[in-house]
């Protein structure tokens, strides 16, 4: 299938798409796992000329996405997220499913993160042709790698993946980024809940579409306990959806166990969520968060980048760390002076 028979209308040069390009999205709507990696190293490079060629890609294939469901993943340390993950996508490719993995962890432009973890933590999934590991972006800041996460995500849609699982590796606000950029929240929890439910966060807690406890077979007593303590939290919390009640689920990743359950809670969510008018709404908002969060975040580097705010701004931090000179009056000042110099 050539470009203009896939997207009709869509490549009257408006797009600005090279041949290379053109070729690039032509090689992804074939479901080709090498242009796929090459379209996504293009939307991560942070050269302009490869974001502005980046940028012309997504909107050729932006008429070939939303087609999948997507999955947020979070865990705490220990919980199994990894052997989870992977078995849930074995159990998808050979239920005729094509599963994309990727992952946002803020701390891998620092440490290394998962650049080299994800594949060989997942090392059956990532063998398997029906399936597609993408280690997380090394952006730096959690915006950045949220962004890159985002674009990745649509590229592998068009790429035919119908499901697309986004884990969190990094801690703190990394949750609230996955949460935000997927259909259904999944939190994982170890069966030993104790006193205070492994100090869970009510935040988290308020974010999950369901809870799974993993390792139920180590002590299915304790698992048993801590889904009891689980949903008794639950209660006292708002639902997220008012057609929807949390579940708590037992499952053994390593055995296979209660995959079946698993998966046809999803499905029982998304089939929700579709009739009820609220996926298609949460997508809408998405899509325009996602904007405005491209626009701050643009504005914020032209901003730095602009020449009277990078000539004043050291000496205007000095004042303002010195406690001669009040942040906001610093603010205007550098807002003040970019005006004028760019008018």
């Amino acid at each position: 299938m050539s470009l203009q028979e896939a997207v009709p209308g869509s490549f009257d040069g408006q797009h600005g798409l090279g041949e290379e390009d053109r070729a690039l999205v032509e090689g992804v709507l074939a479901h080709a796992l090498r242009p796929l990696a090459k379209a996504i190293t293009l939307i991560e490079s942070s050269r302009p000329d490869h974001q502005r060629r980046a940028e012309a890609v997504l909107q050729a294939l932006l008429p070939h996405t939303g087609r999948a469901l997507r999955l947020g993943i979070s865990g705490v340390p220990g919980v199994g997220k990894s052997t989870f993950i992977e078995a849930l996508g074995l159990y998808l490719v050979e239920r005729g499913h094509r599963v994309a993995v990727l992952a946002v962890d803020p701390s891998s432009s620092v440490s290394g993160g998962s650049i080299l973890g994800d594949k060989t933590r997942m090392e059956r999934l990532s063998r398997d042709p029906r399936a597609f590991i993408r280690p997380s972006p090394s952006a730096g800041s959690l915006g950045g790698v949220a962004e890159k996460t985002r674009e990745t995500m649509l590229v592998c849609e068009a790429a035919g993946f119908d499901v697309v699982i986004v884990e969190t590796v990094g801690v703190g606000q990394s949750e609230t980024a996955v949460a935000n950029m997927t259909d259904m929240f999944v939190l994982l929890q170890l069966p030993n809940a104790g006193d205070d439910l492994q100090g869970i966060k009510k935040g988290i807690m308020e974010l999950a579409d369901l809870i799974v406890i993993n390792k139920a077979d180590a002590d299915p007593a304790a698992a048993m306990r801590a889904k009891a303590q689980l949903e008794t939290a639950l209660h006292m919390l708002r639902p997220p959806h008012p057609d929807w009640r949390v579940p708590v689920l037992l499952v053994s990743a390593l055995k296979g166990e209660g995959l079946d359950r698993f998966w046809e809670t999803v499905l029982a969510f998304r089939d929700t969520m579709q009739k009820n008018g609220a996926l298609a709404e949460k997508r809408r908002h998405q899509a325009l968060a996602w904007m405005w969060e491209r626009i701050d975040a643009e504005l914020k580097r032209r901003f730095r980048q602009h020449p009277a705010v990078r000539t004043m701004l050291p000496a205007i931090e000095r004042d303002v760390e010195s406690g001669r000179l009040a942040p906001v009056v610093a603010a205007r000042r550098l807002l003040d002076a970019s005006q004028t110099i760019s008018q």
